[in-house]
């Protein structure tokens, strides 16, 4: 029989079944719930049995998720952030002016622009309340794609063709972090041949068919010595001197700290969009935050579809 005639899984039983792979124990799991460890181990002795997989591999001091407790573990977290965003909706009471804002976004400068558009809102409707996921761009899109987030904030290269959006007016401008005793500080910009052999640490968004990965596809021995994510995580590998960080400008502070960023030359910017699902179904505060972001941007361009 097809797995999914045999899962009748509920919320709650996710939620346990999430404690338990967090905590790596059945016992601190169900110290954590205020349940009894008994209870606890029935339950996912049951979703083992519903499921038809083997879920955790028991044995020495710390369970473990098998292959099928990881993808069950991804998709119990989706689930049951989406119920708890749906609930938190559903029990606003009616006619109130309030609610959840749920927004993704990369690390960018424009994010600024964001959450000033958030402190209006939240003074005109202080019982709007506002919920930021950072991640990189995949990671924001999926959310979009899967109604965990409201409006992602998009930096280019991006898909943008199943999303509406408007385009923020900023660009980000791209560079080199680089410690301050480098040689290269001196200089106003950096350029391909300044980085000719040099080990790079860039980041994972710079995807290849970006400005950016065309730019330095041009350096002559171009040597990646790390991908990032995140870049406070860049910036504490480049103090480390694994490499210059490849980044955009603005999101780190180098004031008064031992980096500096320079940026490049020839330049390389990237575009900002706010983008959300096409034919969404807002909240009522979703709803205000779409209203007040196309006031404040959409004249100052055309709203993409």
């Amino acid at each position: 029989m097809p797995l999914c005639y045999n899962i009748i899984m509920d919320i709650q039983q996710l939620k346990y079944f999430l404690a338990v792979a967090r905590e790596g124990s059945v016992s601190r799991a169900a110290a954590y719930l205020y349940i009894t460890q008994p209870s606890l181990t029935r339950q996912m002795q049951n979703l083992e049995k519903e499921t038809g997989r083997q879920l955790f591999v028991r044995g020495g001091r710390r369970m473990r998720l098998t292959e099928s407790g990881e993808l069950l573990f991804k998709r119990a977290e989706e689930i049951v952030e989406l119920f708890d965003k749906t609930e938190k909706e559903l029990m606003r009471p009616y006619g109130e002016i309030g609610g959840e804002i749920f927004i993704g976004g990369g690390e960018t400068r424009a994010m600024k622009m964001i959450t000033d558009l958030a402190a209006d809102i939240r003074e005109k409707y202080p019982s709007v309340r506002f919920h930021l996921h950072s991640g990189d761009m995949a990671d924001v899109c999926e959310r979009l794609d899967k109604g965990l987030a409201d409006f992602g904030l998009i930096i280019e290269p991006a898909e943008l063709d199943k999303y509406e959006y408007v385009r923020l007016p900023v660009d980000d401008v791209w560079g080199v972090m680089m410690r301050r005793d480098d040689p290269l500080a001196a200089k106003d910009c950096v350029t391909r041949e300044d980085l000719a052999g040099v080990p790079l640490l860039r980041s994972r968004h710079s995807r290849d068919r970006s400005a950016v990965s065309k730019w330095i596809r041009g350096i002559p021995d171009a040597k990646i010595a790390a991908t990032y994510n995140l870049l406070y995580n860049a910036s504490l590998m480049t103090e480390s001197g694994i490499g210059k960080a490849v980044c955009i400008d603005g999101i780190v502070n180098t004031e008064g700290s031992g980096l500096c960023f320079k940026p490049l030359y020839p330049a390389v910017t990237s575009g900002i969009y706010v983008a959300w699902k096409k034919n969404q179904v807002f909240s009522k505060a979703a709803s205000i935050f779409l209203r007040e972001l196309l006031s404040r941007y959409s004249v100052l361009n055309e709203v993409g579809q």
